[in-house]
């Protein structure tokens, strides 16, 4: 519970909103014991951390009491050994929180291993196993092992963010299960903690030394006594109520704790798919796999998703590797997203018919005669099936390059999130996504599954592993309409009944979660009992993860259900209007892409640097919608107080700034939050549901600092496109006061302002012709057609105006020498400093002068060109969303984009040819073809131009000129951009932001160019 308290009854005034913590005495005596121990990890405590992990990737939302995050297994025991004197203290393990059905939610402890136990501890190639920590994430683990020519198996859509433990706590498994198997079976062993905190060590035992142990009165003897009493006493019944499936009932693994000859007991198997209801995983032991020499991906293409459905067998049986099935659905959704551009030469259209259906069918091998000669015979049926217009084939397309088989299976894995792009209020969601069924009645039962869905009126999308009989199936609703969630339970029900018709489970891959109720159905009264006795030898006080899978043997104890509080719950308590308003906060799902563990990934630079799941596009969704819903609970209106445009009075919000009071206002945990973004926009283009974190902070800051004071810092950033031209009046005075330590330390302790760049001198006006600078719109507008066509517009930036003149110079030189006449645009605000600080008000209006000068000459048919990446790509964006349609039809091109419509000279040029290209993170967000695209122009110029991967440099516009960042900014930087840049010469790197290059110069010592200048250099 949140308390709001109304301390300024004012509508048009941002309110005070109280957080009361709500931590039980149970929790808060267990949290203070905690911090009396050797606990080494960290606490958290604050309601933003809490709310962060109150969620997952499910329909479902449970507050925690509190965030714990061990750094060792001595921490988990510790945390362990310290509940034992608090019986009430409950606990659930959360690795990278992509749960589907709320497995880590709980109202007890969050305890988070994905922050600092996230290490490979030994590798050993020659005998193929590998011994990690619990929080490593899965792609993480491959990448170290890639180079010894090794992988772990389990491919899972979410790989670059799941962690190990996460995959080991519900057994997952996902692509190419039937060649690879399931998580279980690559785990060797296992390090686990006990809820009393005595550490466990597991690995095969053979049945005399399990017999021995199981005589002795420890906890460890009494859990293999109950094991062998299950697993050996009930063996009959388990094999018969086990389906012979490669997806076998996830949760307490009874018939594979022993092997076929039951000489040996695997404690690690019943502990594997257990979803942290036995214990705390914090090491395992895991066999790793040979990498393939050869590879091949064939794409069917089908007449219709039946088709593709019931032509899956027949791929199975040709021992393929594995074969992925999406609908249209997900097609078409992936066409509209970033994912696109990358595989679409390879899924291209057929003529003439509509691809309703695809496969994916991969196969591998050591053997290159022995791939080709499968894939010869396969394409040879697919040629008949197309000439015959059989099994609903209408084309197929093949490759045997890997990149572009990482790339179409990027864009499956992508098609997971990309359901929640689904247009309106209905969302496809995760609830009966998972069913398994013998895959020989996969086609029968999913047409049985779409006509229970098409009864209640509902549309859905379908992907999955059709080799193993799991499709993922997502029917849409809107959770904020209450009869609608109360479907859930209804389909739920239906489903479980159909499964049950086909021979399969209801949880083929992503655990039991909330679905725990329906635990005794499946197992049956005798077998479900067997759980609960395993529960209570593991767990006889139900600590751990209470609610899933099972209770303890003969408690009172319930299990979750799938009707229990969902987020939908809680933000159909804020107003239709404001959900539709703050829409790119509302549409997260929890997909948790934003968790990315990969370092050359843009999105999300704040998380990757912090490991804060606060700092992510999720987290700040989050907590947005939790900080609407308190106002909405105090009938605020948002809209209305945005409109009002009034605000305190500078004294009353020095007043609450210094109020000690006032330090409790849930507002300022909005704002740290917020403060740590980037503001790269990365996520509203990288996100599946686009969830545009710039766009809505901009928005609170505008509300918060109506109520408190603002940072000197703001005003400096957000007045810099007035204040530059200014200073650059007199640039050599600017820059020698810059110069001294004294200044530089006054401007640190009184703005928090670091390492302020120097002005360019000579200045752009020094350095270009008066007639290009001679700008007379008159003049212009009188020009012939032909003479209009050989004018460009520069679009100045402050940034490479005021302080890389030459960058600007080189482009006016550049125009000229293609050809062209240079007409330099009067310098005028773009206003995006602005809009970074939330000064919405002034962004609007400084939108709006622009926007009517860029119009006028965009109605000549004049190019409009500017430099810097962040700067343009705000004309697109931010300029639509504050305007509307009163910002016009001006186009502002970047460089590369105008020399793209040119018909350039090629020129051969002498030895420096080679370039390595560092693209803004902005740019190759919202323009993902852009690296190309200079790849192109680099060509015709007789150049080579190479992309390097890297993530953000941490400047980021002036947030690495903020001494409140300053460590996070050059810790960006060690993370991907030092490592690259040594591979280079500095001659070598080219940058297309003015961060970048300004980063590289304040870290690495020397200013890459722009490739402007590079292509300059060459023409002369």
């Amino acid at each position: 519970m949140i308390k709001v308290v109304n301390q300024n009854t004012m509508t048009n005034n941002l309110p005070f909103l109280d957080p009361q913590e709500t931590i039980e005495s149970d929790y808060s005596a267990f949290l203070s014991a905690l911090k009396e121990t050797a606990f080494s990890g960290d606490i958290n405590l604050s309601y933003g951390s809490r709310l962060a992990v109150s969620t997952d990737n499910s329909i479902y939302q449970q507050l925690p009491q509190a965030l714990l995050l061990p750094k060792s297994v001595e921490d988990l025991s510790l945390i362990g050994q310290t509940a034992a004197q608090f019986p009430a203290v409950r606990f659930s393990a959360r690795g990278g929180g992509t749960g589907t059905n709320g497995q880590s939610l709980t109202p007890g402890l969050i305890v988070d291993l994905s922050r600092y136990m996230n290490k490979v501890l030994e590798v050993n190639a020659d005998e193929q196993w590998v011994r990690v920590q619990a929080g490593l994430v899965k792609d993480q683990l491959n990448d170290v092992l890639r180079p010894l020519g090794y992988f772990f198996a389990p491919d899972l859509s979410t790989s670059n963010r799941a962690t190990i433990g996460g995959m080991i706590s519900t057994d997952a498994s996902g692509q190419g299960s039937l060649v690879y198997g399931k998580t279980s079976d690559h785990v060797l062993g296992l390090t686990s903690v006990l809820v009393d905190g005595t550490i466990l060590t597991t690995q095969p035992m053979s049945m005399d030394d399990a017999k021995s142990l199981a005589q002795q009165p420890s906890v460890l003897g009494k859990i293999a006594a109950q094991l062998l009493a299950t697993c050996i006493g009930k063996r009959e019944q388990i094999l018969a109520k086990f389906p012979r499936m490669n997806r076998f009932l996830t949760g307490y693994d009874l018939e594979h704790a022993l092997n076929d000859e039951m000489t040996q007991l695997d404690i690690s198997r019943v502990i594997t798919g257990s979803e942290g209801s036995l214990v705390f995983v914090a090491e395992a032991k895991l066999n790793i796999t040979p990498i393939a020499k050869h590879k091949a991906l064939v794409n069917i293409k089908y007449d219709s998703f039946e088709s593709a459905l019931r032509h899956a067998p027949s791929m199975v049986a040709a021992k393929a590797t594995s074969v992925e099935t999406v609908d249209s659905n997900i097609l078409n959704l992936a066409k509209q997203d970033i994912i696109w551009h990358s595989v679409k030469d390879l899924i291209t259209d057929v003529p003439h018919k509509d691809v309703l259906g695809l496969n994916m069918v991969e196969y591998n091998s050591n053997d290159q005669a022995d791939i080709e000669s499968k894939i010869d015979e396969l394409c040879a049926r697919l040629d008949q099936n197309i000439k015959l217009s059989q099994s609903g084939v209408i084309g197929y397309q093949l490759t045997y390059d890997t990149t572009e088989i990482n790339k179409i299976y990027g864009m499956r894995k992508k098609s997971v999130g990309l359901l929640g792009k689904t247009k309106g209020e209905k969302k496809p969601l995760a609830f009966v996504e998972d069913t398994g069924v013998p895959p020989e009645n996969l086609a029968d039962f999913i047409m049985e599954f779409r006509a229970l869905l098409d009864a209640r009126g509902l549309r859905y999308g379908m992907f999955g592993h059709v080799d193993a009989g799991v499709l993922h199936v997502r029917p849409a609703l809107d959770m904020c309409d209450p009869r609608q969630e109360a479907m859930i339970p209804e389909i739920s029900d239906a489903v479980v009944a159909l499964v049950a018709k086909y021979g399969g489970l209801m949880w083929g891959e992503h655990g039991k979660g909330y679905r725990s109720e329906y635990s005794p159905t499946f197992f049956g009264d005798e077998l479900y009992a067997e759980l609960c006795k395993i529960k209570s030898a593991f767990d006889p006080l139900n600590k751990m993860n209470p609610g899933k899978i099972c209770t303890p043997f003969e408690s009172d104890e319930s299990l979750v259900k799938v009707s229990a509080a969902k987020r939908g719950g809680f933000d159909r308590q804020i107003p239709v209007a404001v959900r539709n308003a703050f829409e790119p906060a509302m549409s997260c799902n929890g997909n948790g892409l934003c968790f990315n563990y990969d370092v050359t990934s843009p999105m999300c630079p704040s998380f990757k640097i912090t490991g804060d799941r606060r700092h992510s596009p999720k987290g700040r969704a989050g907590i947005i919608r939790e900080w609407l819903r308190l106002l909405s609970k105090q009938n605020i209106d948002v809209a209305t107080l945005e409109k009002s445009g009034k605000s305190s009075a500078w004294f009353t919000k020095l007043s609450n700034s210094l109020s000690k009071q006032q330090k409790s206002d849930f507002s300022h945990e909005v704002l740290e939050v917020m403060d740590g973004c980037l503001a790269c926009k990365a996520c509203s283009n990288q996100c599946p549901v686009s969830v545009d974190v710039p766009g809505f902070r901009a928005r609170f800051l505008n509300l918060y600092y109506r109520r408190y004071s603002r940072p000197l810092k703001d005003y400096l950033v957000g007045n810099i496109e007035s204040m530059a031209p200014l200073m650059a009046k007199l640039p050599k005075v600017v820059n020698f006061f810059l110069r001294q330590n004294w200044v530089n330390n006054s401007i640190r302790k009184s703005v928090g302002y670091v390492d302020t760049p120097h002005l360019s001198v000579p200045t752009l006006q020094q350095r270009l012709p008066k007639a290009i600078q001679q700008f007379d719109l008159k003049q212009l507008q009188n020009l012939t057609k032909e003479q209009g066509l050989k004018k460009v517009c520069i679009v100045q930036d402050p940034f490479t105006s005021y302080y890389e003149a030459g960058v600007v110079e080189a482009l006016a030189q550049l125009i000229i020498k293609l050809g062209y006449e240079p007409v330099l645009l009067p310098f005028m605000p773009n206003g995006k400093p602005q809009h970074v600080k939330g000064f919405l008000d002034k962004f609007a209006s400084t939108a709006n002068t622009a926007a009517e000068l860029l119009n006028e000459i965009q109605a000549l048919a004049i190019p409009l060109v500017g430099i810097d990446p962040s700067m343009v790509l705000c004309y697109r964006d931010e300029y639509i969303k504050t305007l509307g349609e009163d910002r016009g039809d001006f186009n502002v091109l970047l460089v590369h984009e105008w020399l793209l419509k040119l018909d350039l000279p090629t020129k051969v040029t002498t030895p420096q040819q080679h370039y390595a290209l560092f693209g803004h993170c902005s740019e190759k967000t919202a323009l993902p073809a852009s690296e190309s695209q200079w790849q192109s122009v680099f060509a015709k110029f007789g150049l080579t131009l190479t992309p390097v991967a890297v993530g953000c440099c941490g400047m980021a516009g002036t947030f690495g000129h903020e001494e409140s960042h300053l460590s996070q900014s050059k810790g960006l930087f060690e993370l991907s951009w030092r490592e690259q840049i040594a591979q280079y010469t500095p001659e070598q790197i080219v940058a297309t932001g003015y961060s970048c290059r300004s980063q590289v110069a304040r870290l690495a010592e020397f200013k890459p160019k722009h490739p402007l200048q590079v292509l300059l250099n060459t023409l002369e």
